[in-house]
């Protein structure tokens, strides 16, 4: 089984190119090596990890990005292929995009399939547990976010500045429904109680902002091959620095690539380290990493066909583009099964 995903998360180590791989180092001492042929990326998940020009450029030539996130699971940098900027004509229509009927029907038909994947999940959760009186609940729960959708497609108005606040406030009460049941099946042991963003301490939160940034880095790598704009999006505000198309894309991926991850490990007793500040230690970090790329590599069905994640995420990246050039009159987002 060749490695993949390349993961350096050691303070002091060192990645070299050595004949056709990459290989991490420590104090002269190899520690883990690739073929460069069978790389998909490059993690760098700690501080005080150094990279050769030379390992990058083999990066470059072959098309491997090289991630960066921190320990809190903000993906602070990535590192890719000099001419991933796409044509002119799709960086245009997408900045028009955002001025006409295209920036609503994406953000409403986004926010639809996220409620709905939600809904999916909760699903899924309690599928094996039909004679708990906790299946019943979920299910009840997820028809009532499955109804919310309803709402928006009532919606209707001639600019997505205007509709915002409305189809935010639809995402945020079925939001609250999800988490809602969320925290009925998680054990007691990991006091879990609501959720929460950036800045979290406690082990669940902290274990699915980890995840979420894993699953990040590789929206924002889809976005950039597709020659989309990560910063010009269309349901969040545009901010200064922030990369407000990757959050858009991220919506529907949460679910299916994290959360049934982060809460199988939870319903399974997983072991969540962490220090006196609340970080992930290195371990729980690699295995949340080794276990979302690895969840990223598994099939789901889209489109009548049975993909992995990831090509789901890219394949929705470029329906995007062709979306906003007008070479389709709908975009059509993920909707997860369960």
């Amino acid at each position: 089984m060749f490695i993949e995903h390349l993961i350096a998360d050691e303070f002091g180590t060192h990645i070299g190119k050595y004949s056709k791989r990459l290989r991490i180092t420590r104090g002269g001492k190899n520690l883990v090596e690739a073929p460069i042929m069978h790389l998909r990326s490059v993690m760098v998940l700690s501080k005080g990890v150094s990279i050769s020009a030379d390992a990058l450029a083999s990066c470059s030539e072959n098309g491997i990005p090289v991630h960066y996130i921190d320990e809190t699971g903000r993906a602070y940098a990535m590192l890719y292929t000099a001419g991933l900027t796409g044509t002119i004509l799709t960086r245009r229509e997408q900045l028009y995009a955002y001025t006409d009927a295209r920036a609503i029907h994406f953000a409403i038909a986004l926010t639809e399939a996220k409620l709905l994947n939600q809904a999916a999940t909760l699903k899924y959760l309690v599928k094996n547990r039909k004679s708990d009186e906790v299946y019943s609940q979920l299910n009840e729960i997820a028809m009532d976010i499955e109804n919310s959708t309803n709402a928006l497609r009532r919606l209707s108005g001639e600019h997505i500045d205007n509709l915002r606040a409305e189809i935010n406030g639809i995402e945020g009460a079925a939001a609250r429904h999800y988490w809602a049941g969320i925290r009925q099946i998680l054990p007691e042991q990991y006091g879990w109680s609501e959720r929460i963003g950036r800045g979290a301490t406690d082990p669940v939160n902290s274990l699915l902002n980890y995840g979420y940034g894993i699953l990040y880095s590789k929206v924002e790598q889809s976005i950039l091959l597709a020659g989309l704009d990560p910063y010009a999006g269309f349901l969040h505000v545009d901010r200064a620095g922030r990369p407000s198309l990757v959050l858009d894309l991220i919506e529907v991926f949460r679910q299916v690539a994290v959360d049934r991850v982060v809460f199988g490990l939870c319903n399974r007793n997983f072991v969540i380290e962490q220090d006196d500040a609340g970080h992930l230690s290195k371990e729980t970090r690699r295995a949340v990493a080794e276990h979302v790329l690895e969840r990223l590599e598994s099939n789901v069905r889209h489109d009548n066909k049975r993909l992995p994640i990831r090509f789901v995420l890219q394949q929705q990246a470029r329906h995007l583009a062709s979306f906003l050039r007008r070479d389709c009159e709908a975009f059509i987002p993920f909707k997860a099964g369960w």
